[in-house]
């Protein structure tokens, strides 16, 4: 996956206490808290200096994360030359990468599977971003080499052993367990409503509206499950891991309908790789985000928004630069591509529409990358892959920068990213996150390395990189189905909406159809 004024303090750089008794430097540590600074701003957008200047444009774009860089391509690619893109406080959104040490990394998310023909506008921006290279329109199209992971893709540390893939399988009753999970699984994907429509598919929109498919928006995944059979420990910590992955919460606390989603809404196939493979890059999907920078050409304003008022022939903003100067924005349509729990504070007319009680519960991330100048001792088992996920561990796992540049030997420095999100309640996540230190800080986003290597593979930890998000991503909660952020999709008047709030999934393929709709009502 990415989206914030809950952390007290600026980005810090710093050296950590660090083992009693050992010899290594402590590492240093930067933590970064994007748009802390910026939500202050909209807290006090009545005490900004005068405006400095007025800027005009057709259309104003509030927002860089993938649905803002979405309609500024397609808006590219039908000719429209008046548009101007307002970064907003994190350039790239939840797609953002960062450099360290010289290796490209994530600061977000990381990979993109594969889109199956009904995601044609997200086939099309691949192909134009050189991505997607033959069969544009085939079930099967062709990918650039450089893109599909590598192999070996995924392992999993059970009971002190790497074991390949995700879904546990080494025991008779994992096997059995795993197998009866995927068939059910395969069973509701071929699964359609009454309106002909897959039960579940991407974008949300083009998903069954069957009302006894969506009354599994009635309960919690985790009580579906429990209903289904699918009780086995193992595969409920896997199931676990993938729900805090993509959702940010636990089972207990997600949609069954999006629990369901999750596992039988990806259809994509390739005609280059092996079923189940991902598109994903060093610095995550900043690759396509820099993509889409580069393919729209598209006049940039550093800064965000902090007013927005609609008069009958224009939308007058008011701009907070990145340079801290105010300059009025004025535009003849407005696409907002910003969280809906921000946007609300600089829209009027979006605040009375949206209560706050009537926004998406959003869930908190904590992203770490890690330069480290060799690779750690590897247990037994399965060797080092793309993704490493430990067993019901306190975190996501880990993610290897470098693997997609690996051929013949492994380079000298690398850089492993560890992900959490969904651990105990989202407040209370946010609040800790908000008063923990940098030592706190760094042992919490630690815990799955030092599940897998012990304490020992800290010697090689020369930087860290924090990455802070209070509202990383979207919880579908039981009913999210029926929120009200989705009757914006239909709002009328010069500002369109376009976030993955909107849905309330927060993913790539979801985000851009936003954008892509946004652009294409825009168009006319």
């Amino acid at each position: 996956m990415k989206r914030r004024d809950f952390i007290a303090g600026a980005g810090a750089l710093t050296a950590l206490p660090w083992l009693a008794g050992c010899t290594p430097a402590a590492p240093l540590v930067t933590v970064l808290r994007p748009g802390l600074r910026e939500g202050h701003a909209l807290r006090e957008a009545a005490t900004l200096p005068p405006p400095s200047g007025e800027l005009r444009c057709g259309v104003a774009i509030l927002g860089s994360g993938v649905a803002g860089l979405t309609a500024a391509w397609r808006l590219a690619r039908e000719g429209r030359r008046d548009v101007l893109l307002v970064d907003g406080p994190e350039p790239d959104g939840n797609a953002a990468g960062s450099l360290l040490g010289g290796i490209a990394c994530p600061r977000g998310a990381h990979y993109l599977p594969l889109p199956d023909p009904g995601l044609a506008h997200v086939r099309e921006l691949l192909a134009d971003l050189g991505v997607l290279t033959g069969g544009l329109r085939d079930d099967a199209p062709e990918y650039d080499e450089q893109a599909l992971v590598h192999p070996a893709a995924e392992r999993t540390l059970a009971d002190g052993i790497w074991h390949e893939g995700l879904l546990p399988t080494s025991t008779a009753a994992d096997a059995a367990a795993a197998a009866r999970f995927s068939a059910d699984m395969t069973a509701w994907s071929a699964r359609r409503g009454d309106d002909g429509r897959p039960a579940f598919a991407l974008p949300l929109a083009a998903s069954s509206s069957d009302p006894a498919l969506r009354t599994l928006d009635r309960q919690t995944f985790s009580r579906w499950l429990e209903e289904a059979g699918h009780t086995h420990p193992p595969l409920r910590h896997y199931i676990d891991y993938a729900m805090r992955d993509d959702y940010g919460a636990r089972p207990d606390r997600v949609s069954a309908w999006a629990g369901l989603h999750y596992f039988c809404c990806r259809r994509g196939r390739a005609r280059n790789a092996e079923a189940g493979a991902v598109l994903t890059w060093p610095q995550g999907l900043s690759a396509l985000t820099a993509g889409l920078r580069r393919a729209a050409a598209v006049r940039t304003l550093s800064g965000h928004a902090v007013a927005l008022n609609e008069r009958r022939a224009a939308v007058e903003l008011m701009v907070q630069t990145a340079d801290r100067r105010s300059v009025t924005l004025v535009a003849d349509r407005v696409i907002c591509a910003m969280p809906l729990h921000v946007a609300r504070h600089i829209d009027p007319a979006l605040a009375a529409a949206l209560p706050r009680e009537a926004l998406p519960e959003t869930a908190p991330w904590l992203v770490a990358n890690l330069l480290l100048d060799g690779f750690p001792h590897e247990r037994a088992g399965a060797d080092l892959a793309w993704d490493n996920v430990v067993l019901g561990g306190q975190g996501l796992g880990y993610v290897v920068a470098t693997h997609q540049l690996t051929r013949v030997a492994r380079p000298a420095a690398t850089v492993f990213t560890a992900y959490r999100a969904g651990w105990g309640d989202a407040g209370e996540a946010r609040r800790w996150l908000a008063s923990a230190g940098e030592a706190d800080l760094l042992e919490f986003a630690l815990a799955d390395l030092d599940a897998a290597y012990d304490r020992r593979w800290r010697h090689r930890l020369n930087a860290v990189e924090l990455v802070l998000r209070g509202h990383g991503m979207a919880i579908p909660t039981p009913g999210f189905l029926d929120a009200p952020a989705r009757a914006l999709r239909d709002r009328g008047g010069r500002v369109l909406h376009a976030h993955a709030d909107l849905g309330g999934l927060s993913l790539f393929e979801e985000a851009s159809w936003w954008g892509e709709r946004a652009a294409c009502q825009l168009l006319g």
